[in-house]
């Protein structure tokens, strides 16, 4: 690709869309008794994403994951476009886009995972943590040198928002 800096990506990006497990999780399942899936996902990751909802940009959740306890979840931050179960990420991103009318250019997307490699390869902004997979890390314009789950997700939020001057002056959002 382009020899650019990620940085000049980050002003035209109005649309993040973000895997789950790996990303807005460390990928670690913990398993119940009864075979419940328990997942751990960051606070900081959930103001960034709550910021980003209220700041009017289009926020999207793309997961082969099943979980109705994250939707729960990422609802309760603003998010309502969640697509979980998605088998076929590039089908899920592009209903996304028709529903939305966005264009790739303008979409930041963070992935760890093989299952996100074809959905990255044609996005703007391609994004991930620092414990990625190799394959993504390698076609990544950006890698947060902070974990899936440990605040990989705050790192590219909080870096298109104060590029764009929406960060700052933001102390009374409301991200429970």
């Amino acid at each position: 690709m382009e020899d650019k800096s990620y940085k000049e990506y980050l002003n035209q990006i109005t649309t993040f869309i973000f895997d789950i497990d790996g990303v807005l999780t460390d990928g670690t399942v913990h398993i119940t008794s009864t075979g419940d899936m328990l997942r751990t996902m960051n606070i900081k990751d959930g103001y960034a994403l709550k910021t980003a909802v209220d700041k009017g940009y289009n926020v999207c959740i793309i997961s082969g994951g099943s979980n109705e306890g994250v939707r729960i979840r990422l609802e309760g931050l603003g998010i309502t476009d969640i697509y979980l179960g998605a088998h076929n990420k590039i089908e899920q991103l592009d209903d996304y886009f028709t529903k939305k009318k966005i264009t790739s250019d303008n979409v930041l997307y963070m992935g760890d995972d093989i299952p996100d490699y074809p959905v990255m390869k044609g996005i703007g902004l391609p994004c991930c943590p620092q414990d990625a997979v190799p394959e993504i890390k390698a076609i990544s314009k950006y890698v947060s040198h902070k974990g899936g789950g440990k605040g990989a997700v705050r790192d590219v939020i909080e870096q298109v928002l104060k590029v764009q001057g929406k960060w700052s002056g933001n102390f009374d959002a409301k991200y429970d």
